[in-house]
């Protein structure tokens, strides 16, 4: 039997996901970070992104979240996040309108709070983007 940890992928709305795994794939800070079971306890935040698990059974299954914070325990790891979707109910329509947004609002800069604003919220219309991507890349 293989071994496995629990995770949990929360946002501030709802649980996410919750199950088994054996192996989860996280945005973090200093880069994308792999976790199997017994991995030593970590704490770090995350970025826009895509979180993947890989659970006992099954595809593996996507999850996009706008950055949050990441929990490592030997056998528990949880992702909290302000918001989190799985993959396949990314608006790829509504990223990529968000996107153009953020980049119009970059150049019509009235403060460095806008230009702040504008690139946090244009980091999260690229990482939804890229989430999709990489979803329809796998399905192919």
């Amino acid at each position: 039997m293989a071994m496995t940890m629990h995770v949990d992928i929360v946002s501030s709305e709802t649980a996410i996901f919750s199950g088994q795994a054996v192996m989860v794939f996280a945005p973090a800070a200093m880069g994308e970070v792999g976790i199997t079971p017994r991995h030593a306890p970590l704490i770090t935040t995350l970025r826009p992104g895509e979180v993947r698990v890989q659970p006992t059974e099954g595809q593996e299954e996507a999850f996009y979240i706008s950055g949050g914070i990441l929990e490592v325990q030997p056998h528990v790891v949880t992702v909290l996040s302000d918001s989190a979707l799985r993959a396949h109910d990314v608006d790829e329509a509504a990223a990529l309108a968000a996107k153009e947004r953020a980049e119009q609002a970059m150049q019509d800069r009235q403060s460095q709070i806008d230009y702040a604003r504008a690139q946090a919220e244009l980091a999260q219309a690229v990482a939804q983007l890229r989430t999709v991507e990489r979803l329809r890349r796998r399905r192919a």
